[in-house]
């Protein structure tokens, strides 16, 4: 390990995130694992304070360059399909014991959004600089939505006030900085850094022997919207008897997924998988996919577009307020962004089913992690 000029300025970075890159599989929990590694590479210190994933009485380890430690137990994320707020506040509550622990800064997660009220004491009482880490803006009519009456207003004044708490915000994305800007009014710095992938890794993927026609990969919750995407590919098979989609995830809307799948007639064209273990085997599937599709309302990037633009292929994404994956997509260029409707989704699945396949690798160029690490690196640096 080599430190450059600018790490060797900083030695401890403190990452705090209840869930973490590969125990729970997500975007929020991938980006974080591809900044620490690469920031444990460039010098720095490196820990992610977080909740016990794995097996063992150890309470700390070490994996890529990376220290993990776990601060708490592992309380369930979801509850009836919801985030669990029980999880919430003993995360919150057991964030206090970085009172003991030795950083220069430290970055935290903004979901759950408690977790940056005791993050910020903690932060004050040592004199250290805070940044939190913003995938996404729920906003007032999302929560009202979600949650509903007064738990949908409580959370929602708990987000306008933790997005005032961090000294510096990082966002994913440009439709996230806008929304932070506009809808939260915060006057706090913003910098706004994409999320990358590594087109070197995904170039010595060999395609997986299973080809399929239409992948999805993401967890199955009610706002990926999933349901829509199994009613596109029933009328996809209309015309595409032969039609094969695979389906890669897990979640709670799982069961009532695979019942709509059954319920249509179309089980046999809809293959579930739980999560492929590993980055590598989920480029391979993607290689051998013909279509991407990404039907969320809801994303503050959306990496699995850029991922599968990566590995070759096009994408199908969803025009909504709340998906910034559509700005990731030039229409009819790397990909289609579709009206929220299966006969949209199913009409553009089917025309770039038929369509000449391009070199969509070139979209993915401007988020490759090399480039977007060392616009990372002074952030972290005091």
């Amino acid at each position: 390990m080599t430190k450059t000029a600018k790490s060797s300025e900083t030695s401890k970075i403190a990452f705090v995130s209840d869930a973490i890159y590969p125990y729970n599989k997500g975007g929020k929990e991938k980006r974080l694992f591809e900044v620490s590694t690469r920031l444990a590479k460039e010098g720095f210190d490196v820990t992610i304070y977080c909740m016990k994933w794995w097996k063992g009485k150890e309470q700390e380890r070490m994996e890529n360059g990376v220290r993990l430690k776990a601060i708490s137990p592992l309380f369930p994320l979801y509850v009836d399909s919801k985030r669990s707020i029980k999880q919430a506040v003993f995360f919150m509550l057991h964030c206090f014991k970085l009172l003991r622990e030795d950083f220069d800064i430290m970055d935290v997660d903004h979901m759950p959004h408690l977790v940056l009220f005791s993050t910020k004491i903690v932060c004050i009482l040592k004199r250290k600089k805070l940044i939190g880490s913003w995938n996404e803006v729920w906003g007032k009519a999302y929560w009202n939505s979600y949650l509903g009456g007064l738990k949908g207003q409580l959370a929602y004044v708990v987000e306008t006030i933790s997005v005032r708490l961090p000294d510096v915000i990082i966002s994913i994305s440009l439709h996230t900085t806008q929304k932070l800007r506009k809808d939260l009014k915060v006057r706090t710095p913003i910098y706004t850094i994409p999320l990358g992938v590594d087109q070197k890794v995904i170039d010595a993927v060999t395609p997986a022997k299973n080809h399929v026609d239409i992948l999805y990969a993401g967890r199955l919750l009610s706002h990926k919207n999933v349901d829509t995407l199994i009613k596109a590919i029933a009328l996809v098979k209309k015309k595409h008897p032969s039609i094969s989609s695979l389906i890669v995830g897990e979640g709670p809307e799982r069961e009532s997924l695979e019942k709509l799948a059954k319920e249509l007639d179309i089980e046999k064209s809809v293959k579930f998988f739980d999560f492929i273990a590993g980055d590598t085997a989920l480029y391979a599937q993607m290689k051998s996919a013909k279509v991407f599709v990404l039907p969320s309302l809801r994303e503050g990037f959306g990496l699995v577009t850029i991922e599968a633009n990566a590995c070759g292929i096009p994408v199908v994404v969803v025009n909504h307020p709340d998906n910034a994956a559509k700005d990731l997509v030039k229409n009819g260029v790397n990909g289609y962004i579709v009206e929220n409707t299966s006969e949209d989704m199913a009409e553009k699945i089917m025309k770039l089913l038929t369509t000449k396949k391009r070199d969509y690798r070139k979209y993915s160029e401007q988020y490759n992690w090399d480039i977007l690490i060392k616009k990372l690196i002074p952030l972290y640096t005091i």
